[in-house]
């Protein structure tokens, strides 16, 4: 019997209605299914974008408030509109959700407001806003329902006092002192936020540094940049109970390593430990659909799982969880389903911290690098150095690239400064084209802007920065 689609996606996010647009650009019959009225996933909704909003909003803010006379601007009355900040926010994310509902449209893609259910390979039931269920068919279903924040054991989320993500984005007023458990993307940005408005702000954290993962080199000077901003760190702590009485939150908190308990008293605490794949209600086990120990679908290079017809991108397949690596996921998967041969370079997928200074990065730290055995020779350049981050009194942070010892070719490029999360695309490029340190170091950069940093850490590369 013919299905009533070709493809089906369920989950609406950055993973899911890219790979709905893609494929009915190519001409195939789509449905994608989405239980929140407004497509974009949690990076739309609760994520990335209202972040990004107040990131910028507050970014402003402190600048009025700290940076402004080193220009020569003054003016006396500084106040802050926390409700029209919020405004703002809320109408940025309105206009995009509008927005990819109109893309969905001009490609003639199906929305369906409801949850999805895997009944069997192909067959899926949906279930409406008004507990109606209809079943529809499709050749090929694609789970695409992303992530959750992770719990935090004996801590209780009420999106009140103790709030994940979601409710950091909405305070009704800055916190007098804002507890963030867990030193990653999510926590920094949320709490350089509020930070910014005024708040005393406490970031506990169970390693000894900041942002796992990252460089450490990188890492350092942003905790330095960071601190500097009055973030208060207690690193190789771990937060064991939380009790809301009133208006205050009381922490326990010990050393990771063990020791004597401490009471930790806050206003408010943002719990950004980390996020998990979000499958609930897709029934996966009545299809058998493998998953990992940590709960994420397990597929092959093609984005298959081991069901017949039913494939995985996105969060809810693991890696990176990033908006943009999901997105690439749904075109390559949208082009494979159409005969077409997409695919993923995930060796090129940036990652970025809006802080400020922001962080992005692109490959390998020279930790995984020696950890490798790989041979590299590493460049820097200062932004003290840089003559448009002198001009904007913005000096913090350094370009570093890391290329192989032999062949050159860029392996790895982190920056932290002015607009890095900008910059690090020069990168990206580069390395998706297997460029070479030498190639960006002759490559003409205008003078004088931001760039002129990479381009320098990248002549430091092979000992002929001219700057330093």
């Amino acid at each position: 019997m013919p299905s009533d689609f070709d493809v089906a996606v369920i989950g609406g996010g950055p993973a899911g209605y890219p790979l709905a647009l893609r494929a009915g650009q190519l001409g195939l019959k789509v449905v994608c299914i989405e239980q929140r009225r407004r497509l974009g996933g949690t990076c739309l909704n609760v994520g990335c974008i209202p972040s990004k909003a107040l990131l910028e909003s507050s970014e402003r803010f402190a600048a009025a408030s700290h940076e402004f006379a080193a220009h020569g601007v003054e003016f006396e009355g500084l106040r802050l509109n926390l409700a029209r900040m919020l405004a703002h926010k809320d109408e940025v994310v309105a206009g995009l959700g509008r927005g990819i509902d109109g893309l969905l449209r001009k490609q003639g893609v199906e929305r369906r407001i409801g949850t999805g259910r895997l009944l069997e390979p192909g067959r899926i039931e949906i279930t409406g806003e008004d507990g109606s269920k209809d079943i529809i068919t499709a050749r090929s279903v694609v789970t695409a329902t992303g992530s959750e924040s992770a719990p935090l054991a004996n801590v209780a989320v009420d999106e009140d006092r103790i709030v994940s993500s979601t409710g950091a984005l909405s305070f009704p007023e800055v916190p007098q002192h804002l507890v963030v458990v867990g030193a990653g993307y999510v926590g920094l940005e949320l709490g350089s936020v509020w930070r910014r408005l005024g708040a005393r702000v406490t970031v506990v954290e169970y390693l000894d540094r900041i942002t796992p993962g990252m460089d450490t080199e990188i890492a350092g000077v942003l905790y330095k940049a960071l601190a500097d901003q009055g973030i208060e760190f207690r690193l190789g702590q771990k937060v064991t109970g939380a009790t809301v009485e009133g208006s205050g939150v009381t922490l326990t908190v010990e050393p990771a390593a063990g020791g004597a308990l401490e009471a930790l008293q806050a206003d408010r605490v943002l719990v950004a430990i980390g996020r998990r794949p979000h499958t609930a209600g897709l029934d996966l086990e009545a299809l058998g659909i493998e998953r990992d120990a940590r709960g994420f679908i397990r597929v092959d290079s093609r984005f298959k799982t081991n069901a017949a017809g039913v494939y995985a991108i996105g969060d809810v397949i693991g890696g990176p969880m990033l908006a943009h690596k999901a997105s690439e996921e749904g075109v390559a998967l949208a082009e494979q389903l159409a005969g077409l041969p997409g695919h993923v370079n995930y060796a090129a997928i940036p990652a970025v911290i809006y802080t400020a200074p922001e962080v992005g990065s692109v490959g390998q730290t020279e930790e995984q690098l020696r950890d490798a055995g790989i041979a590299y020779r590493v460049g820097r350049f200062p932004f003290a150095a840089n003559a448009r981050a002198r001009a904007k009194a913005q000096t913090d942070g350094l370009a570093k690239v890391l290329a192989d010892a032999t062949t050159d070719r860029i392996l790895g490029v982190h920056i932290v400064g002015p607009e890095a999360g900008s910059l690090i695309h020069e990168a990206v490029v580069a390395m998706e084209f297997n460029g070479s340190a030498d190639d960006v170091a002759r490559s003409c950069h205008a003078h004088p802007t931001l760039p002129e940093a990479l381009k320098e850490a990248a002549m430091a590369v092979n000992g002929w920065a001219r700057h330093i």
